[in-house]
């Protein structure tokens, strides 16, 4: 995604984008890392984003062993702990974030388990990749909230 793209994405909303937080360049993810992305982050800067990290909100820690949405909907870590509730619990806060802001799409961070759309991995671990949404972006799409992955964000608007 280039930054005119994002703005142009950005301008024709009515409403400020729901952004995840990793793409603005936070170091939230599992492994403590961001997965910047500088459109994003200059979305964010101006306040035409917003940014939020579903799985902070929900109480996992930074950094967390690495998690996965299972084939029944659980989200279970790498250990076999189940994280359920703590992806579940974040997302809850996230939306009530994007509805508080006004937020009328989102860009979120593709094959996440809270924020993957369209493809997630398939809870082996293994790399592979299967058709589904995280937990985050199906209920934001649950909603009627459009979501897109930092991936199709340039060829697609939320």
């Amino acid at each position: 995604m280039n930054e005119k793209t994002a703005c142009k994405a950005a301008r024709q909303r009515t409403g400020p984008l729901l952004v995840s937080r990793c793409l603005a360049g936070e170091p939230c993810r599992y492994d403590g890392k961001d997965n910047l992305v500088p459109a994003v982050r200059a979305m964010v800067e101006r306040g035409e984003a917003v940014a939020v990290c579903p799985e902070v909100l929900g109480g996992l820690p930074t950094p967390r062993v690495p998690s996965e949405r299972q084939p029944d909907g659980r989200v279970l870590n790498r250990q076999g702990e189940d994280v359920t509730d703590a992806f579940v619990r974040g997302a809850a806060c996230a939306m009530a974030l994007c509805r508080a802001q006004g937020c009328t799409g989102a860009i979120l961070k593709a094959r996440s388990p809270s924020c993957g759309c369209g493809t997630i991995y398939d809870g082996s671990f293994t790399g592979t990749r299967v058709a589904g949404n995280g937990v985050f972006a199906q209920m934001l799409l649950d909603a009627g909230i459009p979501v897109r992955t930092e991936e199709d964000a340039a060829e697609t608007q939320p």
